[in-house]
Formats: C-alpha cells, sequence, structure tokens
C-alpha cells in the first residue's frame, strides 16, 4: 500500500512540474500552406517554441515545452495574438481564417485564463479609442496627472471584475495589470517632449508629484522588466540621451566598440538599476544590434565575451547563446554536426556522407512560397555552371515523409543532388543542430568544403555576392557577374556580354 501512493505522489509530482503543453486546433476555411507558430512573447530571443502545420480540413495539433509560464504569441497568416499559457496544459483553439487569432474561442486548462484576456483587451481597445490624448497632453501637469491615474483606475477596475467572473489566475491578473501601468509609462515621456516642444518650455522638467506617481507604476521592476518588452523599450528610452553622451565620448576612445560593449560599460555605472534589469537590457540591445546573420568573426567573439562574463541570469545567458547559434549558423571550420536524415526510398543519411566534393546545401519545404517561381530557376543554372565541382543536397523539412516525396519531386525533379527529408520537420534533432527555424526555410542554403566542413554562414539568397564568391573558390571556376535587379532572376549566370554591374547586396532578396 505504502509503495502505491509513493508511485501517486511521485506521478503527480510528475504532472505539476511539467513544462509541456498539448495544443489541437481548426482554421475554418484556411489553406493548408499556413502555419501556426508559438513564441514566448517576453524572452530575450523571440524564436518560435513550435511551427505546426494545418491540414487539408484546418486542423492542426502539436506539443511544445513551455520555457515559463507566462506570456505566449501565436502566430497564423501573418496576424498575431497574445495567449497566456503553463506547463503542462492542454487546449483547443479554434477560429476562421478570415480572423484567426485576432479571433478565437478557446476550451481546456487553458480557457479561463484567456477568456480573461480576450475580455479585458477588447475593453481596453473601446475604452482607449474613447479617449482623446492631444486634450491630455495639452493639459497642466496635475491635471494629466488625474487624467492618467482616472484612466489606470478604471481599466484596472475592469480587470478585477473580469478575473472574478472568469476566475483567471492571478499571475495573469497581474501581468495585464502590470500591462496597463507599462502603457500609461510609455504615455508619461509623451507629455514631457510635447510640453518642450509644443508648449515653448525646452527646459520644462517634471514635479515630485509625476515622478512619484512614475514611481509608483513600476512596484516590481524586475518582474516587468522580465514579462513586459514594452516596458525595456520605455527604461531604453528613458536613457537614451544620457547614452548618447556617453556612446559619442567613448567612440572618441574607441571606435572599435560594438553597440552591445558600450551599453554594457554604461550601464556598469547606472548603480540605480538591479542586475536582472541590467542583464535584460543588455540582451535586448544585443539581440536588436549587433547579433545578426552578418555579424563578423570578431563581433561574434566579442558576443561571446559579453554573454560569458556581464549576463548573469542563467536562462538569458542561455537564450542569448541560442539566438547567436541560429542567426550565425554553424561555426566555419567546424564539421557538421551528424544528425538523422532520410532519403526518398526510407534510406537513412548524413550531411557528412557528401565528401570529395564542396557541396551546396538548400533549407526548404513545402509551405514556403515562391521557391518554384524564383529559386528553382536560378537554382538551375547555378548546377549548370558548377555541377562538375560540387556535390548539391535539397534537405526538407516538411511535417511528413509523404509531404516529402510529393515536395521533392513537384520542385527538384531532373535536378542532379541528394534529396533528403528530415523526419519531424522543424522538431526534428536535425533541426535543432543546425539551427533552422520556419524564417530559414525562404529557403537558406549552406556551403560546406570537399571534407565536409562548413565554409560560411547561413545564405538566403543565391545571387549574393559573399555566397558567389565562396562558390568560385571553393570550385575554381568564376561565375558571370549579373544585373543588380537579376539576384533571384533566370539570369542569373547569364553569359558575360549581357554584363553590366555586379550583383546586389546581400539584404535584396
Amino acid at each position: 500500500m505504502k509503495n502505491y501512493f509513493l508511485c501517486m505522489l511521485i506521478a503527480l509530482v510528475a504532472m505539476s512540474c511539467s513544462k509541456k503543453v498539448e495544443v489541437t486546433g481548426t482554421v475554418k476555411d484556411g489553406s493548408p500552406l499556413e502555419r501556426i507558430e508559438f513564441t514566448e512573447a517576453a524572452g530575450v530571443a523571440t524564436l518560435p517554441v513550435i511551427n505546426i502545420g494545418v491540414d487539408k480540413d484546418g486542423n492542426f495539433k502539436g506539443s511544445f515545452e513551455a520555457p515559463r509560464n507566462g506570456m505566449y504569441v501565436i502566430s497564423y497568416a501573418g496576424r498575431q495574438n497574445l495567449l497566456y499559457l503553463k506547463g503542462g496544459q492542454n487546449f483547443n483553439i479554434s477560429g476562421n481564417a478570415a480572423t484567426f487569432p485576432m479571433e478565437y474561442t478557446i476550451t481546456g486548462d487553458a480557457k479561463a485564463n484567456n477568456d480573461f484576456l480576450q475580455q479585458t483587451q477588447k475593453f481596453m481597445q473601446e475604452y482607449t479609442q474613447k479617449v482623446d490624448m492631444q486634450s491630455y497632453l495639452e493639459k497642466d501637469e496635475a491635471g494629466f496627472i488625474t487624467e492618467l491615474k482616472k484612466i489606470q483606475a478604471d481599466l484596472e477596475k475592469n480587470i478585477d471584475a473580469v478575473a472574478e467572473k472568469t476566475k483567471a489566475d492571478q499571475e495573469v491578473v497581474g501581468w495585464k495589470k502590470n500591462d496597463v501601468r507599462t502603457g500609461i509609462l510609455s504615455v508619461i515621456p509623451q507629455y514631457q517632449m510635447f510640453q518642450k516642444q509644443m508648449g515653448g518650455n525646452p527646459s520644462f522638467a517634471f514635479t515630485k508629484a509625476m515622478t512619484d506617481y512614475e514611481e509608483s507604476l513600476q512596484e516590481d521592476k524586475d518582474k516587468m522588466v522580465k514579462e513586459h518588452p514594452m516596458y525595456r523599450n520605455y527604461l531604453l528610452g528613458k536613457m537614451s540621451e544620457a547614452f548618447n553622451k556617453y556612446a559619442m565620448a567613448e567612440e572618441r576612445k574607441d571606435s572599435d566598440q560594438i553597440t552591445s560593449e558600450v551599453f554594457s560599460s554604461y550601464l556598469k555605472q547606472r548603480n540605480d538599476l538591479s542586475q536582472v534589469t541590467k542583464d535584460y537590457l543588455l540582451a535586448f540591445v544585443m539581440a536588436q544590434s549587433d547579433i545578426n546573420p552578418s555579424a563578423t568573426p570578431e563581433t561574434l567573439v566579442k558576443l561571446d565575451k559579453l554573454i560569458e562574463t556581464v549576463i548573469k541570469d542563467a536562462q538569458v545567458k542561455k537564450d542569448l547563446k541560442h539566438i547567436q547559434f541560429v542567426l550565425a549558423g554553424l561555426k566555419r571550420g567546424e564539421l557538421t554536426p551528424d544528425a538523422a536524415l532520410v532519403t526518398q526510398d526510407g534510406k537513412p543519411y548524413k550531411i557528412s556522407e557528401s565528401k570529395g566534393k564542396p557541396t551546396l546545401v538548400m533549407f526548404y519545404a513545402s509551405w514556403t512560397p515562391y521557391i518554384s517561381e524564383s529559386t528553382v530557376p536560378v537554382l538551375k543554372q547555378v548546377i549548370d555552371f558548377y555541377k562538375n565541382e560540387f556535390n548539391f543536397t535539397y534537405v526538407n523539412f516538411d511535417d511528413t515523409q509523404d509531404q516529402f516525396k510529393k515536395t521533392s519531386a513537384a520542385l527538384l525533379k531532373g535536378l542532379p543532388g541528394t534529396n533528403v527529408h528530415a523526419e519531424g520537420g522543424l522538431n526534428s534533432d536535425f533541426a535543432k543542430k543546425y539551427g533552422i527555424y520556419g524564417f530559414k526555410l525562404s529557403p537558406s542554403f549552406l556551403v560546406l568544403d570537399k571534407e565536409g566542413k562548413v565554409a560560411g554562414p547561413n545564405f538566403y539568397n543565391l545571387g549574393e555576392p559573399e555566397l558567389v564568391l565562396l562558390l568560385d573558390q571553393l570550385s575554381g571556376l568564376t561565375a558571370p557577374e549579373v544585373q543588380p535587379q537579376a539576384t533571384l532572376q533566370n539570369d542569373l549566370l547569364a553569359p558575360k556580354d549581357t554584363v553590366q554591374a555586379q550583383p546586389q547586396s546581400a539584404d535584396a532578396k
């Protein structure tokens, strides 16, 4: 009997600690090419935690590990909305393709919290549409504070009423109140700017009444900076003038510093900020300014040092490392990691099998738009030009093997090379090891040398000058130049006598 109760206790503990979220749903009258993504809203590295396909009837199903309980962005057909999700939840969400996910019906474990969010958000939108902010900005400071306090009181009164009605968790109620307060905080600098510029008073400064009210809106700054990206924007806006002056002085001392280094040194002198706030603000700046696909090796070294030595929060450190890996890609010179792939006839395959010649690897999926119109014609010309010196491998990330077979047969028919599938698509082990997300399937390309080592970053455009140069170096050939507008057109490798300019920049797609 004791063992039975022990097993029950272990099971209950395991359930309560589970981070997995199970989601099902239906989008009526939608396209099977559309995908649904969930992304943690508050993280410093906003990458999707899952990308789910929708079948021909609009049904979808998936599960993912929730990094933490909190707000998640649900995306579909270019539209987004917020959901509050907790680890261990099972829920169903459905709607019509014309309005989903802005409008939805939800059932299951997540119903109460998200009914609360829908209702409070609707009230807030209707309320704020009636607010004449211009007239508020024209008031004296005391009048402006009075109006802001009324807005806060009205919105928080509605939050409390809806929370009682829906039985929402206190965590999401607290989040929504801080959401309101963050919104109000973002208005306060506008008032100061208005008074300086339109009020004819360039030296205008707030009185203690305003600074006290502003402070009262930030009862738990660490919680707000963790959960609300808009609050991070507010803090950065508050310090922008001082930071710009600091940055100009630092540039005179050392012009080789990257933005993240300068901001990190600026934060060291801000003793009024907690370490948590410094970590999140620095991470925010790093992700916005220096962590990107075109970062130089020198920049990557500097970023690594900042992440390791300056950032203290373990989750922030982990998130920054991950997004840097995803955007920068595998390191040049390293062997490609072994990860299982399957050929069209079901045989196992690994990228490392492609040796002896350099290899151009393409990552793609059936639901990526315009591949057949834009990419395949150019790819054919690239293959025709380099085929004697290069191997070609096409890695498909469709959800199923059957869809992979259909897609590869339709899109790549007649192209020499190896067609393989990452089983599980974007949830596969291959996707994890290579840092593949939906935005990298536009498609993207990876170049390997003849030993199977990474020769360059991920490329998203076959006309990128750096890619063409790399192909030339590895093949010993010299590709014809192309006109700027020809980057993704059929004349990528047109005869030289029709050429008048170099390929356009890597940003053109």
